[in-house]
């Protein structure tokens, strides 16, 4: 008697997760089980609810107040005019040499190399950044090639968005084999959520892909919260280690989310633990929609000197500020005022 198999479970493919993310109020209210008078419609309006499962199976329902649900959750605090917050806090305009390249410091440039992200976050500097006015494609690219062949100043090439893993692995290679084509780009920078928030995405194609960069590679990812860190996501963080390529992570600070030193100790614990090093502490960028996310700087001193307090200084993110029209990312001195 032969016996009888089980059926393989099918596991959906990134893609697939990707393409049914929620971006309803009513699905994502029936889903954690919160009230649907907690989401702002004219919030939603403004900026659009997307969030893929992964991510969500990390909230705890019936909780308002969760640190994962703040960072994706139209709020009706979004609605309301906040002086100094504007829709282009960085000047990013003023950068846009051609469309999808943004030149701002001397030895790097930024590709805007996904025009979508995996998930909408409230506090997103670039929420209203002009995707339409930056749209890729091939020929697109081909001109921003041609941008940094033409700029030998350039060392590095940083590939963000949107965020640069929506492409497939196909449009990625044929992009990065013209790159480490030019003679005077030795580094490739890919920043990146999607690791985190679809852990699904680190697939064997991926990894092929970094295995053969024969650039420097090093992935900047984006976590502010311990709790985003679940064993697919340390599986996917390990995976991406083993290609040689360095991993970086860098938060936002965020009222409600993890403004006190013991959230961001846990943090940098669990990324080092991960594979991650901390790289990176940022003041919150004055979006429009996000002002309910800033924090005075004298907290932000406090928490910041308790947090040396509580970790060997490799383990401590810079603390930075990005302001418009410097030559670098501004270090916050807990002297300042």
């Amino acid at each position: 008697m032969i016996p009888r198999t089980l059926d393989a479970v099918e596991v959906p493919s990134w893609k697939e997760i990707l393409s049914n993310a929620i971006s309803s109020p009513k699905i994502l209210s029936e889903y954690l089980n919160i009230p649907l008078s907690s989401i702002s419609d004219p919030a939603n309006e403004d900026f659009k609810l997307f969030v893929p499962e992964p991510y969500l199976q990390r909230i705890e329902k019936e909780n308002v107040d969760d640190p994962l649900l703040k960072q994706i959750l139209p709020a009706h605090q979004e609605t309301l005019s906040s002086q100094g917050y504007s829709k282009d806090p960085l000047s990013e305009e003023s950068y846009n040499a051609i469309p999808g390249l943004i030149h701002k410091y001397k030895s790097r440039v930024l590709l805007v190399s996904g025009a979508t992200c995996a998930i909408n976050c409230r506090y997103c500097f670039r929420r209203h950044f002009p995707y339409s006015e930056n749209r890729l494609s091939k020929e697109q690219w081909s001109q921003s090639i041609d941008y940094i062949y033409q700029h030998p100043e350039l060392n590095e090439v940083i590939l963000s968005g949107g965020d640069p893993l929506v492409n497939n692995d196909k449009q990625l290679q044929w992009l990065t084999s013209k790159l480490c084509d030019i003679p005077h780009i030795k580094r490739l920078r890919i920043h990146t959520r999607l690791p985190v928030v679809i852990p699904q995405r680190v697939d064997d194609s991926l990894l092929r892909w970094l295995s053969a960069l024969p650039l420097q590679k090093v992935m900047v990812l984006h976590i502010n919260h311990p709790n985003e860190l679940d064993n697919e996501v340390r599986e996917a963080i390990q995976k991406i280690k083993a290609t040689g390529t360095l991993i970086l992570n860098q938060s936002v600070l965020l009222a409600g989310i993890n403004d006190n030193a013991e959230i961001l100790s846990r943090l940098s614990e669990s990324l080092f633990d991960a594979g991650a090093m901390p790289y990176y502490l940022h003041r919150l960028d004055k979006i429009e929609g996000a002002a309910h996310f800033d924090l005075p700087q004298a907290r932000i001193k406090e928490i910041y000197t308790h947090l040396l307090a509580m970790l060997p200084g490799y383990l401590v993110p810079k603390l930075v500020a990005e302001i418009p029209h410097r030559a670098s990312k501004t270090p916050l001195d807990l002297s300042l005022e």
